[in-house]
């Protein structure tokens, strides 16, 4: 199956201004997609298609008036199903939830209507946005995964289904499956966006957006923050609510991590093909061959996949715990029972220890401020793999989330004749100085 083109709503707005077009008009143009292609995709395990339509009817009345509450008004989205909305179930990718209904919007999803976003689905994620998976297909080719946790929402933005949608990362569930898909994706800093009413794992999660274009993967977080902000104590994504104007950086580190080791042939040459454009554009670019300071940091961030899943083991403690205890354990995954076993052999300590060598990790690379203005590495190791039942390696994603750093994946990258992500990140709290560089490095392949 070759990839549909991806459908942009930021596109469509001066023909809303106009008249030309109406936000119910591009719903419509969604709806048929979905129809066409969700049988095979099974990018949604719930939708609320009435509720979409009088909701794209309300938004043309604001258009036609000239009174848009926001640059996101009328765009169609889907909502990761670990998410609480109203209008449909919340199920967790899990047996235990099938139709659970809170009855009530996740903050992110409450900002998102009072921006006057129309919530049309609930995307397929993993169980409890961990694995196994539940059974969604790479638009690209139905025989390979569209990565995880975030499976639906990604694989319905790839297929042209719907503009954009919310996803949240703890590991790589943002950059590994905007990766395989070939979509752009913004993980914020860690606090970025406001996860009350959602169900993530606590210590490193981020709601996270996916996009048919940059500039919408910003524009509908900032929607959101602009409304609910961060996390209760975090500063939450700020800056411009358009998107920030390209700034290319002077100076970039260019990361291989441990996964380098793991990564493809054509992974690899077309990381070091970015450098070459980089420094063709008048970047300058170390890596740990050429910098001490980009040394040190390759070796900090070893083993950084052991200590977030650590780190998640301890946050899945509870409420896995209970969910075996006053619930149907034969219900919860074997990959889940797993989990809660190397949950509970860990004590406070052990937890305590990981804490401390994280924080280490994040005060050493924020130290890195005013020497490196970005740094780049790929999204995922390769092309997503075949089969439905693996997520794909998180090797190349999980830095920026031990970290707490903004991450962009921007999808100008191929291996294997099939997307790769290209990997942005920034520094904490400093969402919009990274999305810049990623803006300006994105200009480079035009």
């Amino acid at each position: 199956m070759s990839c549909p083109e991806k459908r942009s709503y930021r596109n469509e707005r001066k023909s809303f201004e106009n008249g030309t077009s109406s936000p119910s008009g591009f719903l419509e143009e969604c709806l048929k997609k979905i129809d066409e292609l969700e049988e095979k995709i099974a990018a949604f395990v719930a939708t609320d298609i009435d509720g979409a339509k009088v909701a794209a009817r309300e938004s043309d009345k604001r258009w036609k008036e000239g009174k848009p509450l926001s640059l996101i008004d009328g765009m169609p989205l889907c909502i990761k199903d670990i998410m609480e909305t109203a209008s449909m179930p919340t199920e967790q990718g899990s047996d235990l939830f099938v139709g659970w209904r809170g009855k009530r919007d996740c903050a992110a999803v409450a900002a998102l209507r009072e921006a006057g976003a129309i919530i049309i689905a609930k995307a397929v994620t993993t169980e409890f946005a961990a694995q196994p998976a539940r059974g969604t297909r790479n638009p690209w080719d139905l025989s390979r995964t569209p990565g995880g946790s975030s499976s639906g929402t990604a694989a319905s933005v790839a297929a042209g289904m719907l503009p954009g949608g919310l996803g949240t990362q703890g590991l790589g569930s943002t950059i590994r499956p905007a990766s395989f898909c070939g979509v752009f994706a913004f993980k914020p800093s860690f606090g970025g966006i406001n996860r009350g009413g959602s169900f993530d794992t606590i210590s490193q999660s981020s709601t996270s957006t996916f996009g048919a274009t940059l500039e919408e993967t910003w524009e509908i977080a900032r929607a959101i923050t602009a409304r609910v902000g961060g996390d209760p104590g975090f500063m939450g994504v700020s800056g411009p609510v358009e998107a920030p104007e390209a700034e290319m950086p002077k100076r970039v580190a260019l990361l291989f991590t441990e996964g380098w080791e793991r990564a493809v042939d054509e992974a690899k040459e077309a990381l070091l093909g970015a450098r070459i454009k980089m420094e063709s554009a008048g970047v300058e670019v170390l890596d740990k061959n050429k910098d001490d300071r980009v040394s040190k940091l390759e070796i900090s961030i070893e083993g950084a996949v052991e200590l977030s899943g650590g780190l998640n083991n301890w946050d899945f403690r509870w409420p896995l715990n209970t969910y075996a205890k006053d619930m149907d354990m034969d219900r919860l995954s074997p990959e889940a029972q797993e989990r809660l076993v190397a949950a509970e052999a860990m004590s406070m300590e052990d937890y305590q220890a990981l804490v401390q060598k994280r924080n280490l990790l994040r005060s050493s690379y924020n130290e890195l401020q005013n020497e490196f203005d970005a740094f780049v590495t790929l999204s995922a190791p390769g092309p997503a793999p075949l089969g439905l039942d693996w997520t794909g390696d998180a090797v190349f994603a999980v830095p920026s989330s031990v970290l707490g750093t903004p991450s962009y994946s921007l999808p100008v990258l191929e291996a294997e004749g099939l997307p790769l992500g290209l990997q942005v990140m920034g520094y904490a709290d400093q969402d919009a100085r990274a999305f810049s560089a990623a803006r300006a490095l994105l200009g480079l392949y035009d």
